[in-house]
């Protein structure tokens, strides 16, 4: 398999793991482009797969010793539902683009439907970050703006306890669909959730660290970072290299 390069340039995340790639000149057209394609919410029908494609999907976020015992979540016209009831502590589902940033370049795919971004979030992951999960689909169910859906988040965190420690969850689908170039399902990655700190403490987007700071959450207004490491390999176990500069 060709090695896809990655440099801090041209990379750039939506969400949970929704993230996109931007090859040479790539990415500031297509970024004016997706925000005039996806200015705003399209039909729900859009947003819904089939009961079994959604829940092979899930699985497909992490190797199958994992997801095969894990909870599997799909989404319905009311919200997330428990397809499959695991063992593990493990949860797996597919996010949509409304998991992305809401602000800058990144906030370009919130509504694309066509962004599907399968995690298994481990139990940590699952008691902590899940929740916010939940309550952003609730508010694009429930018809609200994008900005009514970041003034909601904003009332939600306070609500929520600290973060676990050791919460991580697993984004190696080779099925993936992160953005609207031909590489679309980026890279296989897993990604670790702390509490807002200096990127640098992980050595994150530093010459040649595998290690990547995902603008997902900021503190806009998750109080998160999401720390991304190429995982090297798709949760088939075929592999996945990437050069990272």
């Amino acid at each position: 398999m060709t090695s896809i390069t990655v440099s801090r340039r041209n990379l750039l995340a939506t969400g949970a793991g929704l993230l996109m790639i931007a090859l040479g000149e790539w990415w500031p057209a297509q970024a004016q482009d997706a925000k005039a394609a996806y200015a705003s919410m399209a039909p729900l029908d859009q947003y819904l797969m089939g009961r079994n494609a959604e829940i092979a999907l899930a699985r497909s976020a992490a190797p199958e010793a994992i997801s095969r015992d894990a909870d599997v979540l799909v989404l319905g016209r009311h919200g997330y539902e428990t397809a499959v009831k695991g063992k593990n502590g493990f949860v797996c589902l597919v996010e949509r683009g409304w998991m992305g940033p809401f602000n800058g370049d990144g906030s370009a795919n919130f509504w694309n439907p066509k962004m599907r971004g399968p995690v298994c979030f481990n139990p940590p992951a699952a008691r902590s970050i899940l929740p916010m999960t939940y309550k952003r689909t609730e508010m694009v169910l429930a018809g609200q703006s994008q900005a009514q859906i970041m003034d909601g988040m904003k009332t939600f965190v306070k609500e929520l306890p600290p973060l676990e420690p050791g919460a991580m969850s697993y984004m190696m689908s080779k099925e993936q669909y992160l953005n609207d170039s031909e590489h679309h399902n980026w890279i296989a990655h897993l990604m670790f959730y702390t509490p807002l700190m200096d990127g640098g403490v992980w050595g994150a987007d530093l010459p040649n660290s595998p290690v990547m700071l995902n603008p997902q959450f900021r503190g806009a207004p998750e109080p998160i970072d999401v720390f991304m490491v190429p995982a090297g390999c798709w949760s088939d176990g075929t592999p996945d290299p990437v050069r990272l500069n």
